[in-house]
């Protein structure tokens, strides 16, 4: 056994760490892709991605999405209490609609004050303006109830949600099952016409991987809950990288 432990100097072991920008994120616990799809969108290491679950119970109901208003504000003080978070990004496009934007930033900053709040439902909004799109069509995983909601959030707003279509689903398990095939092959189905752009939604969904496929098909702009929140986190960060694989709206804006 060793007589003594030594003691190093430590004075200058420290650098400022090789990350720039951080985003804070919160996933539904029951969410299997949304941290994935951060992670693959992020560009280097000098954007840090950190995340909080948040409790939530299956099924993808009304009354289940506006229970986790209250519990946004214990979840958004762990992620790196005490340290530094340029934003966070609440990862409920359905929650956000039904709950509200406005609302879910006070709770968020009744624990974290300095910081931009970003929500899926507000992002795609941004987005669309951004892209000079009013027209749009929607595939949504949820139910219908659910669905309406988030159709009259984006029509508050001045867009016409043109012939909305939802896969029905509860079950954030079943959602992250549904193919990437399928949604290709679905949002071709539904998509109008006359659309100007058309919005995949819901975090739990496997759609990044086909935005581009889509829009090569489609002709127009396709968004997803992930990929827009995505990309009004790193606006609200400061960090203006340009983002290739994940359609014209990470690439191009």
């Amino acid at each position: 056994m060793a007589e003594s432990i030594s003691f190093l100097d430590n004075a200058d072991i420290f650098d400022e760490g090789e990350v720039r920008w951080r985003i804070g994120l919160i996933a539904l616990a029951t969410d299997e892709i949304l941290e994935r799809d951060f992670a693959s969108m992020c560009p280097d290491a000098s954007l840090g991605i950190y995340v909080s679950r948040i409790a939530f119970a299956n099924p993808t109901t009304r009354e289940n999405l506006l229970a986790m208003a209250p519990r946004l504000r214990e979840t958004a003080a762990l992620l790196l209490p005490g340290q530094k978070l340029d934003v966070i990004a609440y990862g409920c496009t359905s929650g956000t609609a039904l709950i509200g934007h406005d609302a879910v930033a006070q709770n968020i900053k009744e624990a974290r004050p300095d910081v931009a709040v970003v929500t899926p439902s507000r992002s795609a909004m941004l987005a669309l303006k951004e892209l000079g799109a009013r027209r749009i069509g929607m595939l949504a995983a949820y139910v219908e109830p659910v669905t309406r909601a988030l159709v009259d959030c984006f029509e508050a707003d001045g867009f016409e949600v043109i012939s909305p279509c939802c896969l029905g689903l509860e079950d954030d398990k079943d959602i992250a099952r549904v193919s990437p095939d399928k949604i290709v092959e679905l949002a071709e189905s539904v998509c109008p016409a006359d659309a100007e752009a058309m919005f995949l939604s819901c975090t739990a969904l496997r759609s990044i991987s086909v935005i581009e496929k889509l829009e090569s098909r489609l002709g127009i702009p396709v968004l997803s809950s992930n990929q827009v929140m995505f990309w009004r986190s790193m606006r609200a960060a400061g960090c203006d990288f340009r983002v290739g694989g994940f359609g014209r709206l990470l690439s191009e804006h």
